[in-house]
């Protein structure tokens, strides 16, 4: 059972972090109220027309684009993240043991099943 005294300072660390939260949630909020009252509200047509570096824009803003192209950032990135944590954990695995060549079997598996999804439904397939 936690004492006064250990109760009052596990305590008091969360208090620093509610003041920290909330000074960082007041700060945002006078940034967004005098950006409001500062900046000139002038709405014209000409502003709100779509950019295209300089050239008077040609057909609709609206385009559609293909999902597989954010697959391929996704898996990137599954993949980025596997070498983040593959790389330090090859650097130390002679002190790990057996235990974390198993754990590190299963999160190469899972990668694996999703590497596996990704080729099935066709994502890896450049067209």
């Amino acid at each position: 059972m936690l004492s006064q005294a250990s109760a009052e300072t596990y305590y008091q660390s969360y208090a620093v972090v509610l003041a920290v939260l909330a000074a960082g949630v007041l700060l945002v909020g006078v940034a967004f109220l005098a950006a409001r009252l500062i900046a000139p509200h002038r709405p014209l047509p000409a502003k709100l027309t779509t950019y295209e570096c300089g050239i008077d824009p040609v057909g609709q803003g609206w385009s559609q684009s293909q999902v597989r192209y954010y697959i391929y950032g996704f898996l990137f990135v599954i993949f980025d993240v596997e070498a983040v944590f593959l790389f330090p954990w090859a650097r130390i695995f002679e002190r790990l043991g057996y235990q974390a060549v198993v754990e590190m079997g299963i999160f190469i598996g899972i990668l694996a099943v999703g590497l596996l999804y990704a080729w099935r439904k066709g994502v890896l397939k450049w067209v």
